[in-house]
């Protein structure tokens, strides 16, 4: 997918252009004498060679590269063949003499977007701007296509119902999230109470006739089977109005919806299509299936603990036998409405340990401890539900290598500690301060490791800054860190790109050298890691401000007038 990093100016969104030039006046020239805002670009930088520009194209990230063919260090060329590898959504544009056009045809061939031959006018270079500029909104149009899009979620319509549906089954999502899915793909879940079933094969006695018929008619075709399947339940189903049907992992998922409000008309009607479904099913297809039927919940984002108690459900066939419509509460005592700490309360709570402020780890710490307080549970429910709250935590905490007994003290048990208090507000007030401590201590391991990454890189880079091989990804390798998590790290703590912190050790080097040894420029050069001298020479007077050569007679002069003295 085409993604154009424009920049915004006045309003107006301008796409981000780099030029190369090894002429200071044609640089110069091109970002004074063209009007660039009114193409619909911004000149993000400029560079005098390939080489430049392939650090700052790392750093700017432009939409064009505007290159001139002949350049010192990186020509025109290769760095049209650098950009295509490393920023290949970069249009490029080669500035090139009649002389050399064939040559940059020939040797560029389809890599380069546009080509423009020396001398050329303002009102040249503008169109071709614009060119460009047509160009990247052709191919972002292209992709954005509101028809074309629509068209395609069209046609992904029932597979995104399908992946919805099937993750409530294992998930509980939250109710905005829930809300939102349900109006972008038309389904009708509100309702009442809930229910889940599963409709799952078994294998077949071989020996018998039920099983020669399974094996012949379907051939062990496990696909084909659950579609033969789901065709008749999804008919039964839908017909009864009771809500969806669809293939989830080996068997079929019903989520039957009261929407009504009907109460125990609906939970009988529900089992009574289900075991009408189960008879079809066995005597048209001939398959041996068992139905288990879940718990009725009242909130849709509850749907995945019915799934759960159908699952359970099929596992008593093997005491009731295959064969038949299972309904958890039938096999098990109906039970009041259960306490859990759910996934989302799990997951918040983990992310504020993680990395949270210290306001959502109250909020969190809150919500978990507000369910305690609302309803009236049995002690035992209380106690199972801390225990698994208390085990995030020390998940949580064995993740992030803290050590509780370091922090709390030899023989600390949390599971024990927090029975311990009279009351829940008492126990609250207890946990959030050891969450709070603990999520202190992680971000206080989490700042030492930057720090620790940090200084590798430094002491890494100091050992190693005179191999001109050296890159962030060979120094990333080393490390064992991707190179994307290094260079925020390392910006954050050094306050300078790694490239920038290379040159910065190179450059102090070199003046090192300069101002105490009798080295040639092209010695010192290869000393401080660089391969062709006169980059070197170009590096050390863009950063010093002087050449070498000018760097060495001043240290000199310095010296001298402070010996006088």
């Amino acid at each position: 997918m085409l993604i154009a990093h424009a920049v915004i100016l006045g309003g107006i969104s301008m796409y981000k252009v780099l030029l190369v030039d090894d002429e200071a006046d044609v640089r110069e020239g091109l970002v004074q004498e063209i009007d660039w805002e009114s193409c619909g670009f911004t000149v993000a930088g400029t560079a005098e060679n390939g080489r430049e520009a392939m650090e700052l194209a790392e750093r700017l990230d432009p939409d064009v590269v505007i290159t001139d063919i002949s350049m010192p260090f990186k020509d025109g060329l290769q760095l049209s063949e650098w950009l295509r590898l490393h920023h290949p959504l970069a249009k490029i544009v080669i500035l090139t003499g009649y002389d050399e056009f064939d040559y940059a045809r020939q040797a560029i061939r389809l890599s380069v977007d546009e080509y423009l031959l020396k001398p050329f006018s303002a009102d040249s270079f503008m169109e071709l701007l614009l060119k460009i500029k047509h160009k990247i909104e052709a191919e972002v149009a292209e992709r954005e296509d509101v028809r074309q899009l629509k068209e395609h979620y069209r046609t992904s319509l029932p597979l995104l119902r399908e992946t919805f549906l099937a993750s409530l089954l294992t998930r509980k999502l939250p109710k905005t999230k829930i809300e939102e899915k349900t109006m972008n793909y038309g389904l009708r879940l509100s309702g009442a109470r809930y229910t889940a079933a599963v409709i799952a094969l078994h294998p077949p006695d071989e020996t018998g006739q039920e099983g020669f018929e399974y094996s012949l008619r379907y051939s062990g075709d496990l696909d084909l089977m659950l579609h033969a399947m789901l065709n008749i339940a999804r008919e039964i189903w839908e017909s009864a109005s009771l809500g969806s049907a669809f293939i989830y992992q080996d068997s079929i998922a019903l989520l039957a919806i009261d929407a009504e409000g009907q109460d125990e008309a609906w939970l009988r009607q529900t089992q009574e299509v289900l075991d009408n479904v189960l008879k079809s099913i066995v005597h048209y297809l001939k398959l041996p299936v068992t139905i288990g039927m879940g718990s009725v919940v009242t909130d849709i984002a509850d749907v995945k603990y019915s799934f759960g108690d159908a699952l359970l459900a099929l596992d008593y066939r093997l005491v009731l036998g295959s064969g038949k419509v299972i309904f958890i509460h039938d096999v098990e005592n109906p039970r009041s409405e259960k306490l859990r700490f759910d996934e989302l309360k799990e997951q918040v709570l983990i992310r504020s340990l993680k990395v949270g402020t210290t306001e959502e780890l109250s909020d969190a710490v809150g919500a978990i401890f507000s369910e305690l307080f609302d309803s009236a549970y049995a002690y035992n429910d209380i106690q199972v539900y801390l225990l698994e709250v208390v085990t995030a935590v020390l998940r949580t905490a064995k993740d992030a290598d803290v050590d509780l007994d370091e922090l709390f003290g030899a023989g600390f048990q949390l599971h024990a500690e927090i029975f311990k208090f009279s009351g829940l507000q008492e126990a609250q007030r207890w946990f959030h301060d050891l969450c709070l401590r603990i999520m202190k201590h992680i971000s206080s391991k989490r700042q030492h490791s930057y720090k620790d990454i940090v200084e590798k890189a430094v002491h890494y880079t100091k050992e190693h800054f005179s191999d001109s091989e050296i890159s962030i990804q060979r120094l990333c390798s080393h490390l064992h860190i991707s190179p994307g998590y290094f260079s925020g790290v390392f910006k954050k703590e050094v306050k300078m790109t790694f490239v920038q912190y290379l040159m910065h050790i190179r450059m102090e080097s070199a003046k090192e050298l300069l101002r105490t040894t009798e080295l040639k420029a092209f010695e010192i050069a290869e000393r401080v890691g660089f391969a062709d001298p006169n980059y070197f020479s170009f590096c050390f007077k863009k950063q010093v401000g002087i050449s070498p050569k000018e760097y060495r007679s001043r240290s000199i002069a310095s010296d001298e007038e402070d010996g006088d003295a």
